[in-house]
């Protein structure tokens, strides 16, 4: 029997076990949004220090500075936490990203079961967390356990870095990073288990993510709200010139009407168009999953590439406006609209937002209203992408191979992961995105959920990529 088979049986036969640790883990309510919460979150970096630990990963957390909340308040940052896993100068040495916060959720939000307990059903676990990104972080620990119990030797130094504010912008994390690039210097690989099948069935590795710009579109009139029958009609209201504004953004098809960002875009070659021939997705099944109506492209090369190799802009929501159930007849004084573009190679925020603030500016003297107008560029993080045909690569493809007995599809994504790019760039070496997930995890949705056969077999996915990293 070989050393993976070996492996492979024995995480088989510790499910439960890991299923037992990963419910730990998801009971803990690590809520970086909420500074309710922010114990809960230095809870949950303890819980996986002491985890890494008993394996031997010498750890230390790294302190994060302070967040400053909406309302002035100040509060601390949650440390980033620092392993490291044997030290042999003879040895490759691979980084291991992840992070051990979450998204708000709540039963009332409209989940079947409580979003704090782990709940297996069908083959499924069901909790917040369980495959966005606590699920993957455990998977790395139950991999090395593994290899350990066996006397299987770790082929390579590995290094960790664990994050308490992912779902938050990552704040603070570039800071501590480049303070202790130091720790970064040997590194040879970089692997992140933070996203997702295409599909249900396949596996695959990402090699390309998508950017993001983010604005905010502030108009005010009056000095306060006001009640529309005593007003309507009498003044300038901010709600109706915003709608008009944010209704200019975009086609019915989803065509971006800013002059110009089509043209920062980097050429298709015809090389990457073949990539998506092969690619296996289902474009109905897509559809069905997401409850939509008809998609915006017909095709499953469009589709992906609208997706993934093309921007697209998002409205996400209007700040000041009455939001709740029922009748509320009032003129907001004050709104904010909410918007995002997801970028792609070669656009950069900087250029992106000249293009974006450009257009604004425009549209409002076209409105002609007297009302105050404030846009506002926010965040920016650049696209990436990275080589796949790079031993780092090669060695996922092998490991996928092993477990699942086919070829894994190469991806990009339409989502952004900012600190992909900036540990590209510190250690100058290849940045891998390897999920174990599949497309139906609902990630930030109700009813979170990661399928059992993909925790298990994600396990040995990591185990043998450990593996075949020093073949």
């Amino acid at each position: 029997m070989s050393s993976f088979e070996a492996i492979s049986k024995e995480i088989e036969a510790n499910k439960d076990k890991f299923i037992q640790r990963l419910r730990d883990a998801v009971e803990i309510p690590s809520i970086s949004a909420e500074a309710a919460h922010r114990g809960d979150v230095c809870k949950m970096l303890n819980w996986a220090q002491e985890l890494f630990q008993k394996l031997g990963v010498k750890c230390e957390q790294k302190p994060n500075g302070v967040q400053t909340l909406p309302d002035g308040t100040t509060i601390d940052l949650p440390p980033i936490l620092f392993g490291q896993l044997g030290s042999d100068p003879n040895k490759k040495t691979l980084l291991v990203y992840g992070h051990l916060d979450v998204q708000p959720a709540a039963k009332s939000d409209g989940w079947d079961t409580e979003p704090f307990q782990l709940i297996e059903k069908d083959g499924k676990l069901f909790g917040r967390g369980s495959t966005d990104d606590k699920g993957p972080v455990i998977a790395w620990a139950n991999a090395i356990e593994t290899m350990q119990k066996l006397n299987v030797p770790v082929p390579v130094n590995i290094k960790f870095v664990f994050e308490g504010m992912e779902e938050s912008g990552s704040e603070g994390l570039d800071d501590v990073l480049r303070a202790n690039k130091e720790f970064l210097s040997d590194v040879d690989f970089t692997c992140i288990s933070d996203n997702y099948w295409l599909g249900k069935k396949k596996p695959c590795l990402t090699y390309g993510l998508r950017g993001i710009s983010y604005y905010t579109v502030e108009v005010s009139g009056v000095s306060q709200d006001l009640h529309s029958g005593v007003y309507g009609g009498a003044i300038f209201e901010p709600m109706n010139d915003l709608i008009w504004l944010m209704s200019q953004l975009t086609t019915v098809h989803g065509q971006i009407n800013i002059p110009g960002l089509s043209k920062l875009v980097a050429p298709v070659t015809e090389e990457e168009m073949k990539t998506y021939e092969t690619i296996d997705f289902d474009h109905d099944d897509f559809r069905a999953d997401v409850g939509a109506p008809k998609l915006l492209k017909s095709t499953k090369h469009e589709l992906l590439m609208n997706r993934w190799r093309f921007p697209s802009l998002s409205l996400h929501g209007i700040e000041g406006a009455f939001s709740g159930p029922g009748a509320k007849t009032v003129i907001p004084s004050k709104v904010i609209g909410k918007f995002s573009i997801r970028t792609v190679p070669d656009m950069e925020p900087k250029a992106v937002d000249e293009l974006v603030l450009k257009y604004l500016n425009d549209l409002w003297a076209q409105r002609g209203s007297p009302n105050a107008f404030k846009p506002v560029a926010l965040q920016g993080g650049r696209p990436w992408v990275a080589e796949h045909d790079h031993p780092n690569f090669e060695a996922g493809k092998r490991a996928i191979q092993k477990v699942f007995g086919v070829a894994p599809d190469l991806t990009r994504e339409g989502g952004s992961i900012p600190v992909t790019l900036t540990f590209q760039e510190l250690t100058g070496q290849n940045v891998m995105l390897l999920p174990i997930g599949s497309c139906n995890d609902m990630a930030h949705s109700q009813n979170e959920k990661i399928d059992v056969s993909n925790y298990i077999n994600g396990t040995k996915v990591l185990a043998a990529y450990l593996l075949e990293l020093a073949a």
